[in-house]
């Protein structure tokens, strides 16, 4: 059966903010530009190798009635919330929150030589799961399906499927049911997956310059397509 390729709708270009106690961010969902992309509210891109841009961190603070998907791709993020539970996360590894009914948690960028690096995605949950009890589910790299697909991607599987089905992502149950997938394409490797009809799509570059769609936009990093 053929498959249509989409179009790209726009490239945009993150935003710098400040946030938490003092973290240097890349903001591109959330932004005057792209103020949402429905159910997803909130895309941060964090990347420094000074101090000073990330340590302050992110004392404690509410979140109620959304999601937040923590994905590290270098340093550690030491978290804790009112719940009791406390823990870390490194690089490769995810974080992903449902605040539900309401939770209070901080997350603290480790200082460590490398820096920090990563993405936070915040998505809206539907108004009956808003007052849902809140949960965590930290999953660490090895747990996560990892494959290269044909046309030469590599791909990690954080929630939902890719490949027709035969790779499955750890992360169940949720509200949203989002598919999120973790690929690095090495020169001239091509990368292909099917997406519901009706169903928002994005894809954030974080690295090098990506060509997208039939019309073969490039999109150069940091950008969200």
């Amino acid at each position: 059966m053929s498959q249509d390729s989409r179009a790209v709708a726009q490239i945009v270009r993150p935003e710098p903010v400040i946030e938490g106690a003092g973290v240097h961010l890349r903001r591109s969902i959330g932004t005057r530009r792209l103020d949402h992309l429905d159910p997803f509210l909130l895309l941060d891109h964090f990347e420094s190798a000074r101090p000073e841009e990330y340590e302050p961190g992110f004392p404690y603070h509410p979140h109620r009635g959304i999601e937040t998907v923590t994905f590290v791709r270098t340093g550690e993020v030491a978290h804790r919330d009112s719940l009791g539970h406390r823990g870390s996360i490194g690089a490769g590894d995810i974080q992903w929150m449902t605040s539900g009914s309401g939770i209070l948690h901080e997350e603290m960028p480790q200082v460590r030589p490398e820096g920090i690096g990563g993405l936070q995605l915040w998505l809206n949950l539907p108004a009956r799961e808003k007052m849902t009890r809140p949960k965590y589910r930290d999953l660490t790299a090895g747990h996560l399906p990892d494959a290269e697909l044909p046309g030469g991607a590599r791909a990690r599987v954080i929630a939902g499927d890719a490949a027709d089905g035969r790779l499955a992502g750890p992360v169940e149950g949720l509200a949203v049911a989002p598919k999120f997938l973790d690929v690095t394409l090495p020169e001239g490797a091509t990368f292909r997956e099917a997406v519901t009809r009706g169903h928002t799509a994005f894809a954030y570059v974080d690295r090098g310059t990506v060509r997208f769609g039939p019309e073969q936009k490039a999109a150069q990093a940091p950008s969200l397509v």
